[in-house]
């Protein structure tokens, strides 16, 4: 009776009305809590809204006309709801419509993935409410979906993973990493540039030729100096030290940059922090992608497997070694899970390998919640739990790094099993 019971739950829960409905009830209660948020979660929309439409009013676009703190690429999300929109509330919810649509449609195929698709799709909406309604209101709600997509793709249509994975790159970088994850797995030479770098080419092409044609060349690239004059965010990861500090320390100050709208680390020490992580993100992302290319080589059965830890800690390393620690950056992290989860198997020891990571990623979407937005003032004001709180997120996200390493060590360095004679 018991295991008919159980069958007939799991029929339940897998059949695709259920997830629909588990999709639109999570997607409604996420966009409630945004409109209940306000600024703290739409405080960015209402900013695309007024690039473009002052670019609309006045000529004067990012990219086009002056430096801009996102790639070229991000103007093209930005400028749909403004032309489908006259007022700010309008262009809100068509911006969350937008992000909804991109989610169902990864969504889609994330529950037509083989074996286990639809229970994928139940932790990766999980995963959505834990993280809470930050995402909606940020690019990252657009990226994560296209994260998602390329690595359910990535072994079998390996050139449209790179496609899809440049073009959002080019509205804003983490994307990057699967790019990098794609490239040092490549299985040959005529691979990589057939699926890598091709596709990669081709796209940037049209967008510096839009830059071009726009009057931006100039400007295309400034991306990374802007990125560059950043100061250590006080959420980042490497800001951990200083916010623990202030406990007990109160010469340690944090400020508002009403320029890039963010709060960071003041002080001699926290500048030498941030420049060295303008050196240290690259070094370590480069290294992640030799070690993926090293498993890659010796194991070349398990590429599919090389290919989603990889990246895991490519986006991973992108969090933890970077001076801007948004809370909307969390969001990179669920799709390699997800993608895991669904296309794992038991033979492949998918659940050794997922099942603490995966644990881990939620319980990081949880506390990322809790300190923005439902704490952020005390998080600021150096309380001693919403401080607890962070650090105990950022420590968890150095453990996730640590152990997709790990593991990609394990594939690139264990011994092969010999194989018999027939």
């Amino acid at each position: 009776m018991s295991r008919d019971l159980l069958r007939s739950a799991i029929r339940v829960f897998s059949s695709w009305w259920t997830l629909w409905i588990a999709f639109a009830l999570a997607h409604a209660w996420i966009i409630f809590q945004a409109w209940v948020f306000g600024g703290q979660i739409l405080g960015d929309v209402n900013l695309y809204e007024w690039w473009v439409r002052n670019g609309m009013n006045t000529g004067s676009w990012p990219v086009f006309t002056y430096a801009w703190v996102y790639p070229l690429g991000a103007l093209g999300p930005m400028t749909i709801p403004a032309l489908l929109t006259e007022t700010t509330p309008a262009y809100d919810w068509v911006w969350m419509g937008m992000v909804t649509a991109a989610n169902a449609g990864a969504v889609a195929l994330l529950g037509r993935a083989k074996p286990h698709g639809r229970a994928a799709v139940w932790f990766w909406l999980f995963f959505l409410v834990m993280l809470g309604p930050i995402w909606i209101g940020r690019l990252d709600g657009l990226l994560a979906p296209i994260i998602l997509v390329a690595l359910l793709i990535a072994v079998k249509r390996p050139a449209i993973a790179m496609t899809l994975a440049t073009v959002g790159a080019w509205i804003k970088i983490a994307p990057g990493a699967v790019a990098l994850a794609l490239a040092a797995t490549a299985s040959d030479l005529k691979s990589f540039l057939r699926n890598v770098v091709l596709p990669g080419a081709a796209v940037s092409a049209v967008v510096v030729g839009i830059a071009f044609a726009g009057g931006g060349q100039d400007n295309v690239l400034d991306v990374f100096g802007e990125q560059g004059d950043r100061q250590l965010q006080v959420e980042a990861v490497a800001a951990t030290p200083f916010t623990v500090a202030r406990l007990w320390d109160s010469s340690i100050q944090v400020e508002y940059d009403d320029v890039i709208y963010t709060y960071e680390v003041l002080g001699s020490q926290a500048d030498a922090v941030a420049q060295a992580l303008d050196v240290a993100l690259p070094v370590a992302a480069l290294l992640i992608a030799a070690l993926i290319w090293w498993a890659a080589r010796r194991r070349p059965e398990r590429v599919g497997d090389i290919l989603l830890v990889g990246a895991a800690a490519e986006l991973l390393a992108l969090i933890v070694f970077n001076k801007v620690g948004s809370p909307q950056f969390i969001a990179w992290i669920g799709p390699p899970v997800a993608a895991a989860i669904a296309l794992g198997s038991r033979t492949q020891g998918t659940r050794r390998t997922w099942f603490v990571p995966a644990v881990g990623t939620l319980i990081v979407a949880r506390l990322t919640m809790e300190i923005y937005p439902l704490r952020y003032g005390e998080f600021l004001g150096g309380w001693t739990f919403a401080t607890s709180v962070g650090a105990l997120r950022n420590a968890l996200l150095v453990a996730l790094l640590v152990g997709a390493v790990i593991r990609l060590a394990q594939l690139a360095f264990a011994r092969k099993a010999p194989t018999r004679a027939s």
